[in-house]
This record gives structure tokens, sequence and C-alpha cells, in this order.
């Protein structure tokens, strides 16, 4: 690991979906440093009720309707990697990298239907844990509405999860979701 100081807040602000938030933030810590976050960093992890994430949609996306996750960037270009674009460091304050709003029980009602895609294996568990990688590499720039890059962030998707999920699945008791 990097050693740079990744924060991750993560707050559960529903009650449908028991949510292990300290396996969740852990996950997203790994998964930022393996993308190279390499300053003090921080980023928000929400979890949300589906009428919250409705709202959320509709406001930002203009969606009406719910969703599974938002993602919210707060730099962009270098700095949203965890990079300083003017080559300072240690005497910057933290890079604020967005927030991450995730719907539990939106993520229970698609669980199953991705069951066998990237090592998923149809819980609730595996799908919030897709949920917090899809959309730390929307913060981190990647996108999916071109197929070439779909592909891309899928492929990046599953190897992340692998690398850092499958291991702290096997390690923690209860698992990060249920």
């Amino acid at each position: 690991m990097s050693g740079a100081r990744i924060e991750v807040l993560c707050s559960n602000e529903q009650e449908e979906v028991e949510i292990d938030t300290d396996l969740a933030a852990a996950l997203a810590r790994e998964v930022l440093e393996l993308r190279g976050v390499v300053t003090a960093s921080e980023l928000s992890l929400v979890f949300v009720d589906p009428d919250t994430i409705w709202e959320l949609n509709e406001r930002y996306r203009g969606v009406d309707g719910p969703t599974d996750v938002l993602s919210f960037a707060i730099e962009d270009g270098e700095a949203r990697a965890g990079q300083w674009p003017d080559g300072g460091g240690k005497d910057h304050p933290a890079i604020l990298l967005g927030d991450v709003v995730i719907a539990p029980a939106i993520a229970r009602q698609n669980a199953a239907t991705r069951a066998g895609d990237r090592g998923h294996d149809g819980s609730v568990a595996d799908e919030v844990a897709l949920l917090i990688v899809h959309g730390i590499l929307h913060i981190l720039g990647y996108d999916h509405e071109i197929e070439a890059e779909a592909e891309k962030m899928e492929g990046l998707e599953g190897a992340l999860l692998e690398r850092v999920y499958a291991p702290l699945k096997v390690a923690g008791t209860r698992g990060l979701a249920g």
C-alpha cells in the first residue's frame, strides 16, 4: 500500500439491509489505494433508502426512478486520481474525492440477476461490494456510456473485486451486507 492517508467516511442512513460499514470502508480504501490514490484523500460512502436515492437520481440526473448507486465526484482531472496538479503534497489539504451513494434495498432486488458475473455469488453482500467498486471507479473518472469503456470498467471491477473484496469477504465474520 502507498501509505497515503485515505479517509472513507461511511454512513448508513437506511434500515432495510444490514451493512457492515467498517468492511465497506475498508473495501473502499483498498480500491482507492490500488487505483493509485497517493495523497491524503477523503471519500464519503453513504447507504440510503430507495426514496432518497430516487430523489437524488431525479434531482441530479433527471431520471424519475430509483437506481442502485450514484457517484458525485468533487475533483476532476489529475486531482481525481489523487495527484496534486501543481506537484505539491504534504502541505496541501486533503483531496475531497466525492460521494458514493448506494441503496442497499435496490441492491437486494438486483443481486440474484448478477450471480456468476465477475465472481458474484448472487448475494446482497456481493452486490453491495460491486456497487462500492463501481461508484468509486466513476469518482475516479471511469464511465460506461460507450461499449469499449464499459468493457474496460467491467474488467477493472472484476479484477478489483477479486483482489480486494474476495479476501475481505473470507475474513469478514458476517459479510458486507445481509
